[in-house]
């Protein structure tokens, strides 16, 4: 064990020991050591670190302390040492202890390390882009671990008895049974994956090991329903053989492994698909046990030898000893105040009124359940063609499908390799399922897709774009994406969304060898084309679109430079990507996948009146149509794609202008121009770089010539608090070729090179003239989660329908759903008379305009369709026409006061009958 922190008598051992070889190369402050530098070297020896990685660590807590807020450190010398020798070991690559010992050593948590290590950085320079690295593997194991263990926990007391009986042998403890568990699960974990943050994979492992160790486990000790399934495995004769002999070989792990009613019951328990386990079991689990040699001959591992396995692996990994979990470390508690966090409903209007608490989901329970609704929508998909594609394909000039489908199994090859070597060579065929999944949606999706264009366009001749091999790549990327995603959720996402793994996006674009641009072309029509996506994966899309405007468009290679450059070629300079009179229109489109693949491409024909065409057709679509002689073709793709970027970068924009210079509101639109005018006329600076890094350089900038302090480190510290950032953008920005350094060498040596002319000019009295700013419409992809308040003041509040944590049962379709949960309004008091409901109904048309009014600007889904509380199909209830005016939310309020007023009457009518009757 590490020792506790050293007292003065530690002190002077540590002093006692300057002649040794440590100390000829000590600094020469070293004759004035005070006790606390006494106990550095103290902590130095029992972590055993080289005296090049000490030297450099003291330096560092030198350099920390001579910087502003230096109290707070001495206050914290142990910790802050701790933390200088974890970068400076990792920065040397001389890592000589485990990141446990080194919390162990400082006494300190795993979450206290990683919060301090965030407030240490306090100059953006002490910590690298390697250390950064490292934290973040070791945060994304630790979050998995965390999960993993409080629902191994958790399903333990779900199988075991709390005091079995008596007949049952010491040797069969709980706390024996759980170790054994425990530390075979990570054995299994670290042998299997290479990517050890995948959540789904490893507890699926970790049901193969519980499977495993209940099968040998006496019925006796064993609750319900696992007990009947180890009693029904007994009397077939094939679980108890490990017991027979000292031998345990491949043929009788193969008969063990025959039963899977154990396995079964475990799968319905957590609502894991049992293919999916079995293929782990089979794949994975058995091969790891055959040649551990970690099993005894009655079949249960020995915990001494489970522990020796186990220590080759954690000082291999030199990362966190997860046995500690068992005995409930102090080092691996986690933070109380982020896991106790709770999503809460408005406030009601009566405070006295308890509040409605809705509890988080568990990490492993929300991971099952978006897969188990992803596996729900494909059960209906096919892995081929279905007839429809097959007679589209067959109304091509070019039957697409014989290269379509040797794309599919060319592919599948492809993805196959990669991801077992990403993932771990043993998981090859899972990775193969989740490709077959992915074929799936493809066909899905595509097929929804031509049914809108020949919708849109009335033809079924789609030959040009089913045979475009970008068109297809993209789209099938973009559906293995979203398989992907929905299983790589990590275990410390609480908002569902997907987190940086190994084999998380960009990483399916090299695995295809496709380049960002083309596949942002399809997302959105993807988004519209699959209404069953849930709201983590639209999110998760999202997301992806907006990385490739923000740096992965931008990367040397890209069509994207060749598109910009034509742009430029075809009318000289003055020709835009996108013109800047357009900034403040609203995003208002209607382009489709095919209109992007087959651009540049402009519609011919024009409408009689409103803003011009925002549908493109297929230029083999209408082939009798001669185009009117215009303006050369345009790049369809590029102008749509330019306006996205413009709205991303002016809200990324205005988000850290808010945090940073709300006192200074003139200097935004300032800011603004600045910004804009390099993204559309010096865009080479774009590449191999991030939008971010050319937004924090334009606000330095125009500071700078306004006289406003506002310091690079001032805005550096804001922007890493805004989400979705990465450290890396402003600690290492290109400055040449393969030259890296930080965002303010860049401004010096490159930005301000640049334009330096340009920005000169805001401090002149005739400053450029100002870039419209960006309509900022709803986003399309946006779906909220919590209640939404119904504007004008009022205290009406809609909510979305919940997921229900179990989809066991399947989805909760329209005649699933029992009458309440169909139409559930909730006012916040008793349903009264059926004049308050017409007092809600005026309410909700006073807003109806606002709302109709901010739904038309913009090309997201009209709000007016979150009031939609009748279900399509349905009948009026009581058979009333209502106006075409009215929002259906005012239609069913005013349906169900005449469905209460019937009520009412009828109840009055029965009690006068009954009455009556009595009398009688």
């Amino acid at each position: 064990m590490p020792p506790k922190p050293p007292r003065r008598a530690g002190a002077a051992a540590a002093r006692s020991q300057r002649a040794s070889p440590d100390s000829g190369s000590a600094p020469p402050a070293a004759p004035r050591l005070e006790v606390g530098e006494a106990e550095f070297i103290a902590l130095c020896d029992a972590l055993k670190v080289s005296e090049g990685v000490r030297e450099k660590a003291w330096k560092t807590y030198e350099g920390l302390s001579a910087v502003d807020g230096a109290l707070a450190y001495n206050k914290k010398k142990k910790e802050t040492w701790g933390v200088c020798i974890f970068i400076v070991a990792i920065d040397l690559d001389e890592m000589t202890f485990t990141f446990t010992e080194l919390l162990k050593s400082i006494s300190i948590s795993v979450c206290t390390f990683f919060q301090f290590l965030k407030e240490v950085d306090v100059n953006m320079d002490t910590v690298s882009t390697k250390v950064d690295s490292t934290v973040s593997r070791l945060k994304k194991k630790y979050d998995v671990l965390l999960a993993l263990y409080h629902k191994f926990e958790r399903t333990c007391g779900l199988i075991y008895q709390e005091q079995p009986s008596s007949e049952i042998s010491a040797e069969l403890s709980s706390v024996l049974v759980l170790k054994n568990y425990w530390i075979t699960f990570l054995l299994a974990k670290g042998k299997v994956l290479q990517v050890e943050d995948d959540l789904v994979i490893s507890f699926q492992l970790l049901l193969c090991v519980l499977d495993y160790f209940i099968k040998l486990s006496p019925p006796a000790m064993l609750k319900e329903p696992y007990k009947s399934a180890v009693s029904a495995v007994t009397v077939n004769g094939s679980a108890r053989t490990p017991r027979r002999g000292q031998n345990r070989s491949t043929h009788t792990s193969k008969q063990i492994d025959t039963d899977t009613k154990v396995i079964e019951v475990l799968c319905k328990e957590h609502d894991c698909n049992l293919d999916e386990v079995k293929n782990v079991y089979f794949t994975s689990f058995i091969p790891f046990l055959n040649s551990s040699g970690i099993v005894a001959s009655n079949g249960l591992p020995e915990v001494e030898v489970l522990s020796k396995h186990y220590d080759e692996l954690y000082l291999k990994n030199k990362d966190i000893d997860a046995r500690l979990f068992l005995d409930h470390d102090e080092t691996l508690q986690s933070d109380v105040i982020t896991c106790s966090q709770l999503e809460r409903t408005p406030l009601k209007n009566n405070p006295d009124e308890e509040l409605n608490l809705i509890l988080p989901q568990t990490p492993v329970r929300a991971a099952m359940n978006n897969i188990q609704q992803l596996i729900m929508i494909l059960n209906s998909a096919a892995d081929k063609p279905s007839d429809t594609l097959n007679r589209y394909f067959n109304n091509c000039t070019v039957n697409p499908k014989d290269s379509i489908l040797k794309r599919v199994e060319s592919l599948e090859h492809v993805f196959k390799k990669k991801f077992a070597e990403a993932v771990g060579q043993g998981c090859a065929e899972i990775g193969l399922q989740r490709y077959k999944l992915g074929v799936r949606l493809y066909y899905r999706v595509m097929e929804s897709m031509l049914k809108s264009e020949e919708e849109r366009l009335s033809v079924q001749n789609f030959s040009k774009l089913l045979n475009d091999n970008i068109f297809h790549t993209s789209l099938l990327a973009c559906s293995v994406e979203v398989v992907m995603a929905t299983y790589g959720r990590n275990a410390s996402q609480s908002d569902g969304t997907s987190a940086e793994t190994d084999v998380s996006f960009p990483w399916i674009l090299n695995v295809f060898d496709l380049k960002a641009f083309d596949f942002y072309k399809v997302i959105e029509s993807f988004i519209k084309a699959e209404p069953s996506l849930t709201r983590e994966m639209i999110k998760h899309l999202e997301r992806c679109e907006h990385r490739i405007m923000e740096s992965l468009a931008w990367q040397s290679g890209s069509p994207l430079f060749d598109l910009i450059r034509q742009s430029k070629e075809r009318e000289g300079q003055a020709d835009q990507p996108e013109p800047t009179a357009t900034l403040n229109l609203p995003l208002q489109h209607n382009h489709t996948a095919a209109d992007l693949y087959l651009s540049p491409v402009r519609s011919p024909k024009k409408k009689a009146s409103g803003p011009p065409p925002s549908a493109t057709s297929a230029p083999d679509a209408q082939p009798g149509v001669s185009p009117q002689t215009q303006r050369p073709q345009k790049s369809t793709s590029l102008s749509l794609f330019y306006k996205k970027v413009y709205l991303l970068a002016y809200l990324r924009l205005h988000t850290l202008f808010f945090r940073l210079l709300s006192d200074h509101p003139d200097l935004e639109p300032l800011i603004w121009t600045l910004f804009q005018h390099t993204l559309q006329n010096e865009y080479e600076l774009m590449r191999d770089r991030h939008l971010d890094q050319i937004m924090m350089c334009c606000m330095y900038g125009i500071c700078k010539v306004k006289n406003v302090d506002l310091r690079f480190k001032t805005i550096v510290s804001a922007y890493k608090e805004l989400p979705n950032t990465n450290q890396e953008t402003f600690k290492r920005v290109l400055i040449r070729e393969e030259q890296y350094d930080s965002i303010i060498v860049f401004y010096n040596l490159v930005f301000m090179q640049k334009l330096k002319t340009n920005i000169l000019q805001y401090a002149s009295n005739r400053p450029p003239t100002l870039s419209p700013i960006p309509h900022i419409p709803r986003s399309p992809y946006q779906f909220s989660n919590s209640p939404r308040r119904v504007p004008a003041g009022n205290n009406i509040y809609i909510s979305p329908l919940k997921s229900p944590y179990k989809f066991s049962d399947g989805f909760q379709s329209p005649t699933k759903m029992t009458p309440r949960s169909r139409i559930l309004v909730s006012i916040g008091e008793s349903f009264g008379t059926s004049e308050k409901f017409q007092k809600i109904n005026q309410m909700v048309c006073n807003s109806d305009g606002q709302l109709k009014r901010s739904a038309e600007v913009s090309a997201a889904p009209k709000p007016l369709k979150r009031l939609r509380f009748d279900i399509e199909g349905q009948d009026e209830a009581d058979g009333s026409k209502h106006l075409p005016q009215e929002s259906k939310f005012q239609q069913k309020l005013a349906e169900m006061t005449s469905t209460r007023t019937r009520m009412q009457k009828q109840k009055l009518n029965d009690g006068n009958d009954t009455s009556a009757s009595e009398e009688k």
